[in-house]
């Protein structure tokens, strides 16, 4: 009896887990699914969270990261890396050194600095490390209007000053910077992609809605999933909007606190 082997385009998250399944490594997981990208993961940290609030969280070791890494680059050689929250300077090193160790590609960093409920889950002593030390392996970083804020140390106002901080943050070493525009008050979102040499405004209706758990997270590895399919990086950006829209729409409420975008949200409801 012949066999074959049908060998799929990999991706892999680097990331903290939500154990109510709304962000972080299972929203990840989710959104490389919906596009048909098999879904590696490298834990960093677990958290006990529900839709309301986060409660504890404990994290791996560096060493066990690094031992992650190494199991899971040179076997499913993902063709692209989303990252989010690390916790720390000394695990933002260990995914640092192992990104360098396996040569990855096409690399998404969601810089995540606290969670929607408030909870930190990057320790602010960390930011240099994260500049510093992960930035220039990264393909594209998406930080939040706040979280730009806080890592270029400029405050956005307005659309000069959100080009200012794009450009301080491309200086750190990233290929491209894409600004989120949706803590921004409108009708419409306004989002700013940054290649390091030409600045593209993304505009798109503002969806009234509390499923927004998680939604940093489903973006960032929307874009990872269109990078592993061969999509350029602006496209990848732009398919990754119209993903997270589609899902914001039929977005679901598992708890009793925020709800979460659909992660398939082509498929009718039963």
């Amino acid at each position: 009896m012949k066999t074959t082997r049908n060998r799929p385009v990999s991706a892999v998250t680097i990331a903290m887990s939500d154990s109510a399944g709304g962000a972080g490594i299972q929203a990840d997981l989710l959104t490389f699914a919906a596009h048909g990208v098999h879904a590696a993961s490298v834990l960093v940290a677990a958290t006990a969270q529900s839709t309301l609030r986060i409660t504890g969280i404990e994290p791996l070791s560096p060493a066990f990261i690094r031992r992650q890494m190494d199991a899971v680059f040179p076997d499913i050689r993902p063709a692209a890396v989303k990252i989010g929250a690390l916790y720390d300077a000394a695990r933002i090193r260990a995914v640092a050194a192992g990104l360098a160790r396996h040569r990855a590609k096409n690399v998404v960093l969601d810089p995540v600095l606290a969670a929607k409920a408030g909870a930190s889950l990057l320790a602010p002593s960390a930011i240099p490390s994260l500049l510093e030390e992960l930035f220039p392996h990264c393909d594209l970083v998406t930080p939040n209007l706040p979280e730009a804020e806080a890592l270029a140390g400029i405050r956005i106002r307005d659309s000069a000053d959100k080009r200012e901080a794009a450009r301080v943050l491309a200086s750190f070493g990233c290929r491209a910077v894409l600004i989120k525009g949706g803590h921004a008050k409108g009708r419409e979102v306004t989002d700013l992609f940054y290649d390091g040499h030409r600045f593209r405004e993304i505009s798109h209706p503002r969806i009234r809605t509390r499923a927004t758990h998680g939604t940093g997270c489903t973006l960032s590895a929307a874009i990872a999933a269109n990078l592993a399919l061969g999509h350029s990086l602006e496209s990848s950006v732009r398919r990754a909007i119209r993903y997270l829209g589609a899902g914001l729409e039929r977005g679901i409420f598992p708890g009793r606190g925020w709800g979460v975008p659909a992660h398939f949200p082509g498929r009718r409801r039963s």
